[in-house]
């Protein structure tokens, strides 16, 4: 089983790469502060094993670039131990937060005493180094938890869902935005649609050199406020891949045909649709009927592309104020 705080024994975790020597070695990755709170994962849905699995590869994705990380999954329809839920897993998250202040006032003190003994070794009168205990501060003031929903766009219905969670889980937690849009999620959309026979990409900057299709669907949820949220990253994709792209809401019945039928008459001939979703937002073969339903092929769902893990770091960071490496940056546009 798996718990609150990590994947169950056994199943593969993502962990730090080798650090390299030599001129050319990648900067090493921040480390999370000591006694900063968890990042729980908000996952939509009705929780099984999949969603479990994609959940867990996704946080370690994080994990990896952020040592040290407190990273936690919480489902919004979650009810046992196997698959706890989201208010069950704030409400232990502010049951440790003495814990943390602790360990965040001690780690304070071990870095003063540390400056003290270097600035005593260069004749520096100890009692002019300043004692910084923001950390400490931190994890007293700051949230209980950061909480990030595992949602590429906006969903009304799974957001209430979460924050009612959120409400009912007495810790005082940061509750992100989703995902997107971001270019990120461009890029990993059209990776899906490589890897489908939908689209060809430079392996080298996953650039389109060319496309099995001229039209796409770009397939989210959320009804027509999410396909219109959607708008920015389908503008993100077509640039990508030189084709027109309009979104569609998968749970808003007929939707994806109409969209369908106006890239038809607009030129295009050779459709496919992209799941703008990260995977447990909907039923399982939803998109896949759709596309069916429209009379053309589908990618798979985003999933746990390593961009996705890296927003959800990147959110997280943001809620803190944590600096990561630039490479990991990726607030949403818009």
């Amino acid at each position: 089983m798996s718990s609150p705080t990590g994947p169950a024994p056994g199943l593969p975790v993502r962990t730090p790469r080798p650090r390299q020597t030599g001129r050319h070695r990648r900067p090493e990755p921040a480390a999370a502060p000591v006694g900063a709170p968890p990042l729980v994962l908000a996952v939509p849905g009705a929780p099984d094993a999949s969603s479990r699995g994609l959940a867990e590869e996704i946080l370690s994705i994080a994990r990896s670039e952020l040592p040290g990380l407190d990273a936690r999954i919480g489902w919004a329809e979650g009810a046992d131990a196997e698959f706890p839920g989201l208010a069950d897993v704030l409400r232990q998250a502010g049951a440790e937060r003495e814990d943390r202040v602790r360990r965040a006032e001690q780690a304070a003190e071990a870095a003063a005493e540390e400056l003290r003994a270097i600035a005593e070794a260069e004749g520096v009168d100890p009692a002019e180094i300043p004692f910084d205990d923001s950390g400490a501060r931190a994890a007293a003031e700051g949230p209980g938890a950061v909480v990030v929903p595992l949602l590429a766009g906006p969903d009304a219905q799974l957001l209430t869902a979460i924050r009612d969670a959120v409400a009912d889980g007495d810790c005082a937690p940061a509750v992100t935005d989703v995902l997107g849009p971001h270019p990120l999620l461009a890029e990993a959309l059209h990776v899906r649609l490589s890897e489908a026979g939908l689209a060809r990409a430079d392996r080298a900057r996953l650039f389109t050199v060319a496309t099995a299709a001229d039209g796409i669907i770009l397939a989210t949820s959320g009804g027509q406020d999410a396909a219109r949220a959607a708008g920015i990253t389908g503008m993100l994709l077509s640039a990508r891949l030189a084709v027109p792209v309009l979104a569609a809401a998968l749970d808003e019945p007929g939707d994806v045909v109409r969209v369908a039928e106006q890239l038809r008459s607009a030129g295009s001939a050779r459709l496919a649709l992209a799941p703008y979703l990260i995977g447990p937002e909907v039923a399982g073969g939803l998109p896949d009927t759709a596309a069916e339903e429209a009379g053309c092929s589908a990618a798979e769902p985003l999933g746990a592309y390593p961009a996705v893990g890296k927003l959800v770091l990147s959110q997280y960071a943001a809620a803190l104020g944590i600096a990561l490496q630039s490479g990991h940056q990726g607030a949403p546009l818009g």
